[in-house]
């Protein structure tokens, strides 16, 4: 069917027709966009899920280019973190001298930016980089003062996407991928990218661990969009609620927990490309929030006359992904059993939705205002087996796969963060700073304790035979 003949068959007003966006992406007011649900309010992409269908763009326009030279710099010159423990006399000078740089910079205008949300995220992303680079390769006895010719523009770019000006998940991982080969192409547009297809834009270590660590997550997001489609098709049937529906929707669970297993494993595989010690000293370091800052010093903004707030540093806990199985299986709010995720920790949930992009979070807005959750209709209809057994199996795979997260954070963390506690005790007294602090997130959380109480609420949200 032609983009003209699916026009056709569709009321004026449907979302279907509104136009993209941003203009970027090139399709044109009544021209059928097909690879997106709600585009406007969403941002959710039927082929990519959370993730744009098109590579992010890879550079600014000519009128920002000293921001993308100066990344260009810093990532050229192999920058090394002040917390590196045989860090040279020359690596130091180095960093001093990309500072002192950055720091002569002009205030460059971001007015222009503000018509293309394109723009403005690729702008995010090398402002953060930008200044993550300069804050941890400043010495830990230095205060953290982000230049005005980057605090400015980052602040204002930020209050356009309504994203802190800090390092998130999206700035790694949605919107920092390429392909490696091209794609194939239909009426509809490129096909989605395969999981071995990708690469990342750009890093802070240039290390293939590094990008091993975005890439599990851009995969993890691909192959969930066919999760999210279940979703869909699931809220569909609710409505009907007859026994037809009611097979569906068993099989519809079924599948869901099958692909959560899937993720599981792509999840795990991050062991086949990331070793745990470069990536627990070399990159995890650089993208720390000023709650998890070494030296737990202040981050001030020059130029900014309200100081941010909201500084935490990229964490999986900011994936809409993870958010929207939770709020469709109904395990975010989910009481079952006494003890499950304390108020705060329910917090700390809704707080990491400050960091995702805007769209993403009036997603999740709108699947936790459905009329029929899934969990309510599991419990209030009359009691069917089969249909319990698929729900349960959905919450165990999304249990399973939280399982997984907290062993990939023992390989990746408390092991490797253990072992910096030992080798740290006769280091020197400014370096024994980083071996003082609790063991927290990048996203600024008590890591253990957080993932264990969410792992356990999820558990808790298995619904046992005699509660119906």
């Amino acid at each position: 069917m032609s983009r003209q003949q699916l026009a056709d068959m569709l009321p004026p007003d449907h979302f279907l027709l509104q136009p993209r966006q941003d203009s970027l992406l090139g399709v044109q007011e009544g021209h059928v966009d097909t690879s997106t649900l709600a585009a406007h309010d969403f941002d959710v992409d039927t082929r990519t899920g959370f993730m744009p269908p098109d590579p992010p763009l890879s550079r600014l326009p000519v009128q920002w280019e000293l921001w993308e030279t100066a990344l260009d710099a810093a990532m050229h010159a192999k920058l090394q973190l002040a917390v590196k423990l045989d860090l040279t006399a020359e690596e130091k000078k180095s960093s001093e001298s990309w500072r002192e740089h950055v720091r002569q910079l002009p205030v460059v205008p971001t007015s222009e930016l503000t018509h293309s949300e394109l723009l403005l995220r690729r702008a995010h992303h090398v402002l953060t980089f930008i200044m993550h680079f300069y804050i941890y390769t400043l010495p830990l006895s230095s205060s953290v003062r982000i230049p005005e010719p980057i605090s400015v523009p980052l602040v204002a770019i930020s209050s356009h996407l309504q994203l802190p000006p800090v390092v998130t998940y999206s700035d790694n991982v949605l919107y920092n991928w390429d392909i490696i080969r091209p794609r194939a192409q239909n009426e509809l547009g490129f096909e989605p990218p395969a999981l071995d297809n990708l690469r990342s834009q750009d890093m802070f270590s240039g290390t293939i661990d590094e990008q091993e660590f975005y890439l599990a997550s851009a995969r993890i997001e691909l192959r969930g969009v066919e999760a999210l489609e279940l979703m869909r098709a699931t809220m569909d049937e609710l409505f009907v609620g007859d026994e037809i529906a009611i097979r569906r929707i068993t099989t519809y669970l079924h599948k869901l927990a099958s692909i959560v297993h899937d993720l599981e494993t792509i999840l795990l595989n991050v062991r086949k490309g990331c070793d745990p010690n470069t990536f627990y000293h070399s990159i995890r370091p650089w993208f720390r929030g000023a709650d998890s800052d070494p030296a737990h010093r202040k981050w001030v903004f020059e130029g900014v006359e309200q100081q941010p707030t909201h500084l935490s540093g990229p964490s999986a806990g900011q994936s809409a992904l993870i958010h929207a199985l939770d709020v469709f299986l109904g395990l975010d709010n989910c009481n079952v059993v006494e003890g499950g995720v304390t108020p705060d920790q329910r917090t700390l949930l809704r707080r990491m939705q400050i960091y995702m992009p805007r769209h993403h979070r009036n997603f999740l807005r709108h699947l936790s205002t459905n009329p029929r959750p899934v969990r309510t209709f599991v419990t209030q209809t009359k009691p069917d087996g089969e249909l319990l057994d698929a729900y349960n199996s959905a919450v165990q795979s999304v249990k399973e796969f939280r399982d997984a997260h907290i062993k990939i954070v023992a390989i990746y963390i408390i092991g490797p963060a253990a072992r910096e506690r030992m080798e740290l005790e006769h280091a020197d007294p400014e370096t024994q700073e980083v071996g003082k602090q609790v063991l927290k997130g990048t996203g600024g959380t008590d890591l253990v304790r957080f993932l264990k109480g969410v792992r356990d609420k999820t558990a808790e949200a298995i619904i046992e035979p005699t509660l119906q």
